[in-house]
């Protein structure tokens, strides 16, 4: 998600804070867009899963997306190279961390709860601002996180008789997100978003490959389906899922060039209402595909997260 996909939150760094009435609408027409393929994209991973192991997943997906990204380039979207080549790594290896954890939970959980957890990230960028940078909040930005941290528990419903870490991956995905939109924000704002993205899957294929030999020195028992997607290794043939495959490499640069588009053409905190809009989504697809259905707390949960990040968006433009 906000996803991968390399999710660009951090963008509203830059963002304008005042823009015409006609670049809102297509901000907001180019942030649904990205949600919406983020949402359709993110399903496909559990039918991958079935087959692939997360290491090839990760690295076939860099491979399809870096020609992509240098076709890009040479159009003249931006240059490939960063200026702060330091700064930008360690905000690729960050938030390729965090999409490690987030592909996993997605395999291995309904996407409601997956994407539930890596939604902490606002909270989190807030709690870690106040925590180590001394930003001051009001009363309204407490109440959201609370509101917040509440509805990611009564979407991820853990069971504290018998405690599954599992759930636990998507939150450890929105915590590497955070610490990634935050180094994003600080340290990476002059980049272009084509410099970014190429170090990003960099990392991303990096992760995969040392995934995959790690796999192949340390084997791990793999379990049938999507169950073994974490410990499986390199199989071949993959022509069977290759539209899946390229689909993944498309999304990867595509959401991402949505999102950043969507912060350059409008207001940062009014664009950023919309990327929840990939919790209804990414959800409502998975009812239809999978059967995947939610329960009257966990659609509560989720509409408390939406009103929590989009509170936290609203007024950290006000610095309240």
């Amino acid at each position: 998600m906000m996803k991968v996909a390399g999710n660009e939150r951090a963008m509203k760094q830059v963002a304008s804070l005042q823009s015409p009435a006609g670049n809102q609408t297509s901000a907001a027409q180019a942030m649904l867009a990205a949600m919406a393929i983020i949402g359709v994209t993110d399903n496909a991973v559990p039918l991958m899963a079935e087959t692939l192991g997360l290491g090839q997943f990760y690295l076939l997906r860099t491979l399809v997306a870096l020609p992509i990204l240098w076709g890009m380039s040479k159009m003249g979207f931006g240059g490939m190279m960063p200026r702060r080549f330091g700064a930008v790594t360690l905000r690729a290896l960050l938030v390729a961390t965090s999409m490690v954890f987030y592909f996993s939970a997605v395999a291995l959980m309904p996407i409601a709860q997956a994407l539930a957890g890596l939604f902490t990230s606002p909270i989190i960028i807030v709690v870690v601002s106040v925590l180590f940078m001394r930003l001051r909040i009001g009363m309204v930005r407490i109440a959201a996180v609370i509101g917040g941290f509440i509805g990611v528990l009564f979407v991820l419903q853990p069971d504290v008789t018998a405690f599954d870490w599992m759930i636990l991956l998507p939150v450890a995905g929105g915590f590497f997100y955070a610490l990634g939109s935050i180094v994003t924000g600080t340290m990476c704002k002059e980049e272009s978003t084509v410099s970014m993205l190429f170090i990003y899957l960099l990392a991303q294929g990096l992760i995969g490959a040392l995934l995959l030999v790690g796999v192949e020195i340390w084997p791990l028992p793999v379990e049938q389906g999507a169950d073994g997607f974490v410990t499986r290794g390199w199989i071949w043939p993959v022509w069977e899922m290759s539209h899946l495959i390229l689909l993944q490499g498309f999304a990867a640069v595509a959401g991402v060039f949505l999102i950043t588009k969507a912060y350059q053409l409008g207001e940062a905190s009014f664009v950023a209402v919309f990327e929840y809009s990939v919790l209804l989504v990414g959800p409502a697809i998975a009812w239809a595909v999978y059967g995947q259905v939610l329960n009257f707390w966990q659609m509560l949960g989720i509409a408390l997260i939406v009103l929590a990040g989009s509170t936290l968006a609203l007024r950290s433009a006000k610095g309240a």
